[in-house]
């Protein structure tokens, strides 16, 4: 009995974990946990760890940055690939396969970026924050699915697809603007060192090089390259990701055809075989399995599903807890510039918005138009939604201050992002409830 009521719990315990909504629980949980530790007694030492330093001596010379450096450097450069990863796939196979398809996501999420853009612009313009206007732009799409998820047949299929595609070509934004925006500087010796290493990477793509070995070496020479050049380094990533080859080393029937011979072997030795332990025939049977099983797989879809659980549920959290932590105290100045504002309007007020009006006009002018059965009203719950932005408003509120102010305003952006984004997701509940209350009255 007891043993039948662990293995339910660990059975339970492993749909929980698995669940679209769990990523988005986690991450949240962690950010939350961030808050209470940074106003508790151990906020001192929750500020020191994050600015250690990590690394080690070569003759007298530190080679290595802080940790917070290698969070936001590092390990979200993992983040970045699977987004990467995701955005490729989507493309080729997915929701953003062909312009029909494509269409009407990519331009919400392009009115989703312009609205809170030009919202956060123009009520900083001409201060010391308006280089913050990329903050109030992204998505973060871990929230959003937790948040669809809670909500369940209140929103249809439909609607889920196009808020997780949205998300997907916001993200493509995302990335596109911390790449023209947010870099400093450009070592142009850099740049042509990374430019000759994606030409490399490239090549080996077009030669048909499928093993993944080879991408991930010269991914990390890419990673040195961006990182010295002047653009952030996760941009790197990005570029690595779009290289990844899709089609696997053997085809499906070839890899039939060898399965079916080697289950013969396997069943030929099976014959001989008078005790427990495997004949040798059997053992390499099972080694050319192994063998022909990752042959057959999609190298793009193969790195996929082994880095998203490590992105999801240990560089996401450890990210959230390293960088939502704000000491809420005297020295928080909500009236600097109009960095408050232009964040939450942006989110609450400039996503919807822009996400309805773009999609709206698309329809209107013949450009695209709205999966079956899905209403405006539906369109304009998603973009309320759309402004749950965390983890890469959190990365670009990293970027975007300078100078004596710099502080002040990231401590005030991250306060923000997260109000905002709460008021979001509730105000996109709220909104889904009613709807699915008014029709079903």
């Amino acid at each position: 009995m007891e043993a039948e009521n662990q293995n339910g719990f660990m059975s339970s315990l492993k749909k929980i974990t698995q669940s679209e909504s769990f990523a988005g629980v986690l991450l949240l949980c962690c950010a939350v946990l961030a808050m209470i530790v940074a106003n508790s007694p151990l906020a001192e030492g929750y500020a020191a760890l994050w600015k250690s330093k990590v690394g080690f001596d070569v003759n007298g010379t530190f080679i290595g940055m802080s940790l917070e450096h290698w969070i936001n450097d590092v390990l979200m450069a993992f983040f970045f690939l699977v987004v990467g990863l995701e955005i490729k796939r989507e493309v080729l196979f997915g929701e953003l396969a062909g312009f029909k398809r494509a269409a009407l996501p990519v331009i919400a999420a392009l009115g989703g970026m312009i609205g809170p853009g030009i919202i956060y612009f123009v009520l900083n313009a001409g201060s010391a924050s308006e280089h913050g206007f990329g903050i109030p732009m992204a998505t973060d799409i871990a929230f959003a699915l937790g948040v669809l998820s809670a909500l369940g047949k209140r929103v249809s299929i439909s609607v889920k697809v196009f808020l997780v595609s949205l998300a997907v070509a916001d993200d493509l934004g995302a990335i596109i603007v911390i790449a023209l925006f947010y870099s400093s500087g450009i070592s142009f010796g850099w740049l042509a060192v990374a430019a000759g290493i994606v030409a490399v990477l490239v090549m080996l793509n077009k030669m048909g090089v499928k093993a993944l070995t080879p991408y991930m070496i010269l991914g990390v020479g890419l990673w040195l390259a961006v990182h010295n050049c002047g653009i952030h380094a996760t941009i790197a990533a990005v570029v690595l990701a779009f290289t990844i080859p899709v089609a696997p080393k053997m085809d499906t029937l070839d890899f039939m055809d060898k399965i079916k011979l080697v289950i013969s072997n396997f069943q030929e030795a099976q014959k001989k075989k008078d005790g427990i332990l495997l004949q040798n025939e059997q053992i390499e049977a099972l080694h050319h399995i192994a063998q022909h099983k990752n042959a057959v797989q999609n190298p793009l879809l193969r790195l996929e599903h082994a880095l998203a659980p490590y992105s999801n549920y240990l560089i996401m959290p450890i990210f959230a807890f390293a960088n939502a932590g704000v000491s809420i105290g005297s020295n928080i100045d909500f009236g600097v510039d109009h960095v408050f504002l232009g964040i939450f309007c942006g989110l609450v007020i400039g996503k919807p918005l822009g996400i309805f009006l773009f999609t709206f006009l698309a329809e209107k002018f013949g450009i695209a138009t709205r999966p079956k059965g899905v209403t405006w009203v539906e369109i304009f719950g998603a973009g309320a939604l759309g402004g749950i932005g965390f983890t890469m408003s959190m990365f670009v509120t990293n970027l975007a201050f300078s100078g004596e102010h710099a502080l002040v305003a990231t401590d005030v952006a991250k306060i923000s992002i997260l109000i905002a984004s709460l008021t979001a997701g509730i105000l996109g509940c709220i909104f889904f409830f009613i709807r699915d209350k008014v029709t079903h009255h």
